[in-house]
Formats: C-alpha cells, structure tokens, sequence
C-alpha cells in the first residue's frame, strides 16, 4: 500500500533530499509517494526542517510522525498547531562530524597549536622549561553527555583526556565520569581545564555558561561551543577572557546567525569563530534515518528519536 510523505522542508533542501529519500524508502522496501504538495487529508508523514513554509499542521489529520531533518528541534516543539509525534535527527554521519570537529579543536587547544601557525615572524622560540601537558593531564567537560556528547567522550578518552559527562538525565559510559541533574553541574565544571557545549536550547540551558559557572573552570581553562549560541552569556565570557579565567573559546553556533560583523567575538584575540560548521545532516544517511521511521510507524513500533515536548528536546 503507497504512504504519502509530504516534504515540507522547503524548495531547497528538496533539491538535496529528493534523490537520497527515494532510494532510502525503496532500500527500506517501502511504496512511497513523495513530493512537496500533497492533499492534507492524505499526508502520513512529513519531513520538516524549521524555517520551511509550513507552518500550520492542523489540517494534517492523518499525519502520524513530523520527522525534524535537524538535531535542533527548539524552533519547532512551541508551535501550537503541531500535536503529531516530533521526531530528531540523530544522523550518524553528523554525528561522526561532530566528533571530528570537537577532538581537532580540542586536541588544538590543548596543545597549542596556534602559537606555531598564526603570526608567524621568523624567530625560534623552544621553551623547554614549559612542556606542553599531555591529555591526561587536561580534564574536560561535556555539557550534553547524549549520543553526540557520548561520541564525542569515547573519542576524547581514546586519547587520555580524562572527560566528565554532564546531562539533565543520568546516563552511563565506561571510563568516563557521568553526573546529572541541576545539583551536579558545579561538580561537572569544578577545575575542568576544557568544557565542550553539546546541550539543548532549552529554558533550562540558557545562559548555562555564565559568569558564576566560568568561575568554576580551572584558570586558563577552554570553552568550545559547536551546540547552541543561548547555551552562553555573552558578556560573561567575554568578561572572563580578558580576566584570563577562559584563555580562549572556539564558537561555531551563536545567539544570532550569521554574526552581527559588529559583535565582539570577532575581533576578540581570544575567540575563534567558525561559521556554523562543526556538523550537518547529510542527505543519504539522514535519508535512511527517515526511512526507518516510516518503516516503524507503518510497523506499529516505537518512532526513534522521538521528542519530549516537556523537555524541549
């Protein structure tokens, strides 16, 4: 029996999409009729991406999952008119970016590498008498110990950083430290040398990083942050980076996108900015993300990723 799948993610993204999710439904043995304008009253699924023209659900009456093409699901969970089930994109190839991105800039930050690459002047500077320390000598901590941040601790490990997984919920990972719950993110923060933003946009996560956390670093210590621009107040770090408490933060998603060329991360000697670059979704291993959700709600079984309203994520 066919199942029609609305792409209502927008003209552009179809152009990434269409060729990627019709090879996923066909792999997945799946009969699907997809296309970007449907009959409401036919529509069994929709692929969405926040910023897409649709915005009102309620004529979807048939509807039996919103499937987010984005890990980010902030833009969508408030939208009064979507009662269907909201699932995340959990994409394993973003996941493995995210990965990559988060160990090259921890792993250049720990070692300091931008001394040797940036200015370069023609004069040989060997300080023997300050060693570089070695990963099991840098704590670091993870805010957002999910799937992403779990990922990213395995990886970390691998090297000897000894890590501190931090999540709203308890979580398990061999080797590392796991904390949870509002009552514990001081102990998470308390003398790490690196912290790493994988958290949410939420009510409960914003301005996470704020003066009185970035106190609890070890001095000197690094904020890389490839989650959310809301997880961190702006002036706190920046107040901190001049009082050398933060000796320098990587920031890859803002407050606002792109960045205002006003704002003062930019010229800041201490930030490095990246634009929005750590991870995206890619189109064949999203594609087979959404195929298998089809396939289980057509199956009668539980949607992955589903989104906790309550939580926001």
């Amino acid at each position: 029996m066919t199942i029609t799948v609305l792409f209502g993610a927008g003209a552009d993204l179809w152009q990434d999409y269409h060729a990627a999710l019709d090879a996923a439904f066909a792999g997945a043995g799946l009969d699907v009729d997809l296309g970007m304008e449907a009959d409401p009253a036919t529509v069994e699924y929709i692929v969405y991406a926040p910023g897409s023209p649709l915005t009102d659900f309620t004529p979807y009456t048939r509807c039996k999952a919103v499937l987010n093409l984005w890990a980010g699901v902030e833009r969508i969970t408030g939208n009064p008119t979507l009662t269907q089930p909201l699932c995340r994109m959990v994409d394993p190839a973003m996941t493995e970016s995210m990965v990559e991105w988060v160990t090259a800039h921890v792993l250049r930050l720990h070692l300091g590498i931008d001394a040797h690459i940036l200015g370069q002047d023609g004069i040989w500077r060997h300080e023997p008498s300050s060693p570089v320390k070695i990963a099991r000598e840098r704590p670091v901590a993870i805010l957002g110990f999910g799937e992403l941040g779990q990922a990213c601790g395995r990886a970390l490990m691998a090297l000897g950083f000894p890590v501190t997984g931090w999540s709203r919920s308890p979580t398990e990972l061999a080797g590392a430290r796991c904390l949870s719950g509002a009552g514990a993110l001081d102990a998470a923060l308390s003398g790490a040398e690196a912290v790493v933003l994988l958290l949410p946009s939420t009510p409960e996560t914003a301005n996470i990083l704020n003066a009185r956390t970035l106190a609890l670093l070890a001095p000197g210590a690094f904020v890389i942050n490839p989650g959310r621009g809301p997880l961190i107040d702006d002036a706190a770090l920046l107040s901190a980076l001049d009082r050398g408490q933060v000796a320098q933060a990587t920031l890859d998603v803002f407050r606002t996108e792109p960045l205002p060329p006003d704002h003062p991360f930019w010229a800041h000697p201490k930030v490095t900015v990246t634009p929005h670059i750590a991870a995206t979704t890619r189109p064949v291993t999203a594609s087979r993300v959404i195929a298998e959700n089809v396939r289980r709600g057509e199956a009668g079984e539980p949607f992955l990723h589903l989104v906790d309203r309550k939580r926001g994520y």
